[in-house]
């Protein structure tokens, strides 16, 4: 997937390897200026708007079909009204994301399985420092937006802006037709939800990397015992394949049967041309297997609390992977 997939149209993307856009500031203008033209304005921030609607939707595809359409209302308005470009564009692209969420909601209801987010990757020579774990993890870890698909429509585009963005309820009012009180409401109640819906974890990048560094060491021997000692009593295991490969339709509960899932997965699948792969999983410590080189098979999330794994977020589907995998056939597995 290149940056720019419609270079006859300046059509904007949310990034070439599904690596997150960051995006964690504020909606106050970053250099967009009344009158641009649409391309320039609109690169101004297309950065910002791509990790607004990733978030929102929790598909680079979906996002990126928002950022289009967008950018085309955009190029048609009346750009010498517009008082704040990027107020105006965070709106468009909140609306847009609001009317896909309701289709969105009906085509997941349908879904094999779990539905879990298309994960965005990234790669370091080395550990994150805490302030870049800092700047992209919580806001957009798999664990959260997981827990984002169970909020309403408004209460997620309500928490999102708020929260992630620290967009302003008058703005956020503005964007879903609803007045600043209704709004504060909307993002109260998103908020609670999230904290009643989410996993035990923990805030130390270094902690959270040996958890996993210890899970990739035991998955890779087939060790339960190892896998055992690194996972929480209680650990979910989430997996989406989609239908498409083989994955469980419903989370695993408990380190006795995620142990033993993991290793016989480990069993069944594993080749010569394996490869696992530590990587920031939307923007923390993760792992990234190859079915074979060059091609990811699967990517895996993880919460950790205490030194220990309590959740994991698996996606296999190959459809959410396209991002990852440009330019290749589905794998089998």
């Amino acid at each position: 997937m290149s940056d720019d997939p419609s270079a006859t149209t300046a059509a904007p993307s949310t990034g070439s390897s599904g690596t997150d856009s960051g995006g964690t500031g504020n909606t106050g203008s970053t250099g967009a200026t009344t009158g641009n033209t649409a391309p320039d304005a609109f690169e101004t921030d297309r950065r910002y708007l791509g990790s607004v609607a990733y978030r929102m939707l929790g598909s680079f595809t979906d996002a990126e079909d928002v950022l289009q359409e967008a950018w085309l209302r955009w190029r048609a308005a009346d750009r010498a009204a517009v008082a704040d470009p990027r107020a105006y564009l965070t709106t468009v692209v909140t609306r847009l994301c609001y009317d896909q969420l309701g289709s969105a909601r009906a085509r997941r209801e349908s879904y094999f399985g779990e539905w879990l987010p298309e994960p965005s990757v990234s790669y370091q020579s080395g550990p994150a420092t805490p302030a870049e774990l800092a700047e992209l993890g919580e806001s957009v870890s798999l664990a959260l937006l997981a827990v984002l698909e169970q909020l309403t429509p408004a209460e997620r585009a309500a928490f999102v802006l708020h929260d992630v963005f620290a967009v302003g309820f008058d703005e956020i009012a503005a964007s879903l037709d609803r007045s600043p009180d209704a709004a504060r409401q909307l993002a109260s109640r998103a908020r609670r939800r999230v904290k009643d819906g989410g996993r035990r974890a923990t805030a130390d990048p270094t902690e959270h990397r040996q958890a996993v560094e210890a899970f990739a060491a035991a998955t890779a021997r087939g060790d339960i015992e190892g896998l055992l000692a690194v996972l929480d009593p209680d650990v979910v295991w989430h997996s989406d394949g989609g239908g498409l490969v083989t994955a469980g339709a419903r989370p695993v509960f408990g380190a006795d049967k995620v142990s033993r899932l993991v290793a016989g997965m480990v069993a069944k699948w594993g080749t010569p041309d394996t490869v696992i792969e530590f990587a920031l999983v939307n923007g923390e410590p993760g792992l990234v297997w190859y079915q074979q080189p060059g091609l990811v098979g699967g990517v895996v999330g993880f919460t950790v609390a205490d030194g220990l794994i309590t959740s994991a977020y698996t996606v296999v589907n190959p459809e959410k992977l396209t991002h990852l995998n440009p330019a290749t056939t589905p794998p089998a597995v």
